[in-house]
């Protein structure tokens, strides 16, 4: 998986580009969110438009990334997954946990 990291205003936004699974992906994700606490980063977008595919490793590092960001008192909205990623995600109800919207301008405004 690929994680490019850029800003937007207030927010860093991370595009995943790849099948995030257990292993190499999920220890990059958790590597790039620990970078961006340990920078003060406040605000998280995590664009999933590109993510291929999704296990429950992958699960757990977009539920281990949101809860992470906001114990820490920080804001993290996903925004644009893809069909492969929502399915999973609404079949353990976790579709209405995360801050999941449609796309990177919706999730810019809820900054």
């Amino acid at each position: 998986m690929n994680i490019n990291i850029r800003k937007a205003g207030a927010a860093t936004i991370l595009d995943l580009d790849g099948p995030l699974r257990l292993g190499e992906a999920e220890e990059s994700l958790r590597s790039a969110i620990q970078h961006l606490l340990d920078s003060g980063t406040t605000h998280v977008a995590v664009n999933l438009s590109g993510v291929t595919a999704l296990d429950s490793s992958g699960i757990g590092a977009l539920v281990r990334t949101f809860t992470t960001l906001k114990r820490a008192g920080r804001k993290c909205t996903f925004f644009a997954p893809s069909r492969q990623v929502m399915m999973p995600l609404k079949m353990v109800r976790l579709d209405t946990v995360l801050d999941l919207v449609e796309d990177e301008a919706t999730a810019l405004a809820a900054i």
